[in-house]
């Protein structure tokens, strides 16, 4: 998911993990908010890597986190194009399905149809591994509920056994999609497959409250997040899709909600994305990826924009002597693929500006 997320836009994983982060924007609350006084204030951002991010170059860091599970990563770049150009790219389904780590993907239907899940299937291992699958002990993320309804519905001797399995998916990814759709968190359900129960809804909300994620001068925009369906903005649009991917050691398949907030042509914030993680098969019980383009202050002689990425992700695994050795190379790793990927990004809407 960068994810998520723009997580395989922004990082490729090493080993089993692809870690994102998140990070605080309180600088942009200010009457006369300053960007150079937020890269200092609130990410700890030397003179020097300002000033590097001021020349196009990108900067990207990790976060302090509050658990061993939590993973926070920050990146800026100046990227001389317009915002409007940034949203196009970000938008780009197309482009994504291009990339290597993209295995599949689809857009999902307003309304979501069943249709719209051709394709989205557990490969074989995956399906091998739920024959076995027990409460607390299971190779996949899902509910119990879940768990039991596999072992009643699928006749695990058959010879289409692979089919009945990704119908039962699709049927029920669909049905809890439109469940979101209609009551919001409090449906993306418990993860059981491990021992310790996963609350997803509390989990993101727990995220979101990392040193207030959002900035605070988009309150709407915040509280949409949590509160989603209610109280939607009126510059808000919805998106919501699913890809398999691979940026692990298998083949993961996640739902997407991607929220665009468009601001006002006098807004700092031109615009603000954030891609929410409702459901992941395997790594990420919790992921959210968060993009910003600001426009530089009036009173410099810069065109153009800041792209500002933050995210944020929590997982299982990261704990205790060989947890904390995968975090330490994950993580090197994915500051190292945030910056190229910052890189990447700025060359492309460059190179069409």
């Amino acid at each position: 998911m960068i994810g998520a997320a723009m997580i395989q836009r922004v990082t490729r994983a090493i080993g089993l993990l692809v870690l994102i982060g998140a990070a605080s924007l309180r600088a942009f609350s200010q009457s006369n908010p300053n960007v150079e006084t937020f890269f200092r204030q609130n990410i700890g951002l030397s003179q020097d890597q300002i000033a590097a991010i001021q020349s196009g170059k990108a900067v990207a860091k990790t976060l302090p986190s509050r658990t061993p599970a939590e993973v926070f990563l920050f990146g800026a770049i100046h990227i001389h194009a317009t915002p409007e150009s940034y949203l196009r790219f970000a938008h780009d389904f197309d482009r994504l399905r291009k990339l290597p780590s993209y295995l599949a993907l689809g857009v999902f239907s307003n309304p979501p149809q069943a249709s719209d899940l051709k394709s989205f299937e557990f490969d074989s291992d995956d399906i091998k591994g739920l024959k076995n699958c027990k409460t607390g002990d299971c190779l996949i993320q899902m509910p119990t509920s879940s768990i039991e309804e596999l072992h009643q519905s699928i006749d695990w001797s058959g010879a289409n056994v692979n089919q009945q399995v990704n119908q039962l998916l699709q049927k029920t990814t669909l049905e809890r999609l439109l469940a979101y759709q209609r009551e919001g968190n409090q449906v993306l359900g418990v993860y059981n497959d491990k021992h310790d129960p996963t609350e997803v809804s509390r989990q993101f909300a727990n995220m979101l409250s990392y040193d207030k994620v959002l900035p605070e001068r988009l309150p709407d925009f915040y509280h949409y997040l949590l509160d989603y369906p209610n109280a939607k903005p009126a510059n808000v649009e919805d998106t919501f899709y699913w890809a398999r991917v691979k940026f692990g050691l298998k083949p993961t398949l996640r739902v997407v909600q991607m929220v665009t907030m468009r601001g006002n042509s006098t807004d700092q914030v031109a615009y603000a994305i954030a891609e929410k993680q409702l459901y992941s098969s395997h790594y990420f019980e919790t992921a959210l990826d968060l993009s910003y383009c600001v426009r530089v202050s009036d009173d410099t002689k810069q065109s153009g924009f800041y792209l500002i990425m933050a995210m944020g992700s929590e997982q299982a695994g990261l704990t205790g002597v060989e947890g904390s050795i995968v975090r330490k190379a994950a993580v090197g790793r994915s500051v190292s693929n945030l910056q190229n990927a910052l890189t990447t990004i700025k060359n492309a809407l460059e190179e069409n500006h």
